[in-house]
């Protein structure tokens, strides 16, 4: 396994303030985070097989991610291990809650990361709709100003793993779903946008190429998520994204 630079030691992750963050009451469940069945194959951990020399890459993200993590094992076979939780990392408040858990003792070589659809989406616990979503009578989970802070606090423990970082950014919402409204997608990504400039993280443009696959596919039926034949598109371009970083990375971290 190659040794990244300079890592911190997770104690740092114990701080009383971030402490009190991953204990604090959610706003949302866990459970209100679905995973489409035909996906929940994506969430398994860690890759079928562990190849020390090569780096390791921690996928963090709600479903969409899930879904294309085989697909973006398969297309880094050889270049990378690819790892996820396995969970559905939902949104902001979630990921303040976890990430302590889902960094692990590992030493990540890039650490490619979403957070913004289960943010943005509307829920009313009175209803019976998947993950309670409802835009009519509902709260949003993380309004735009606490997604920004969240965010912005989950970025900056990010970079204390030492990891090289890889924002990529939240797909479309598109017409009639229940619990989103259409443009809060555009919303969400210009205040990440604002976040990864000002921290020089890099962006996987996932927002343009799924408006370009919803377009291509249709809307109207309301669901934020893709097919598999989507998904291995979607794989292909965070692969693309990961293997850019890591060449600069390799480039300006000599090896083990």
């Amino acid at each position: 396994m190659k040794s990244l630079a300079f890592i911190l030691p997770l104690m740092l992750f114990a701080t009383p303030m971030m402490a009190q963050k991953d204990s604090k009451n959610p706003t949302t469940s866990e459970e209100d985070f679905v995973t489409p069945k035909r996906d929940q194959k994506g969430m398994k951990a860690e890759p079928d097989k562990i190849d020390p020399s090569l780096p390791n890459v921690l996928i963090l993200g709600d479903s969409i991610s899930i879904a294309y993590t085989i697909p973006l094992r398969a297309e880094l076979d050889g270049k990378a291990n690819v790892f996820r939780p396995k969970d559905n990392c939902g949104d902001t408040d979630s990921g303040l809650r976890n990430l302590t858990k889902w960094l692990g003792s590992n030493k990540w070589d890039v650490i490619h990361f979403n957070w913004g659809l289960h943010d943005l989406c509307y829920r009313n616990p009175e209803v019976k709709t998947q993950g309670h979503r409802d835009k009519v009578n509902g709260k949003q989970s993380v309004p735009p100003a606490d997604y920004d802070k969240n965010l912005e606090e989950l970025v900056t423990r990010l970079k204390a793993t030492g990891a090289s970082l890889v924002w990529a950014s939240t797909t479309i919402v598109p017409e009639n779903e229940i619990g989103r409204f259409v443009g809060d997608d555009v919303k969400y990504n210009a205040i990440a946008a604002k976040i990864m400039e000002r921290h020089g993280i890099p962006t996987n443009d996932l927002y343009t190429l799924s408006k370009s696959l919803s377009e291509k596919r249709g809307s109207s039926r309301g669901d934020v998520h893709f097919n598999q034949e989507d998904s291995i598109l979607l794989a292909k371009q965070a692969a693309a994204s990961i293997e850019l970083v890591l060449g600069k990375r390799a480039a300006t971290i000599p090896p083990k």
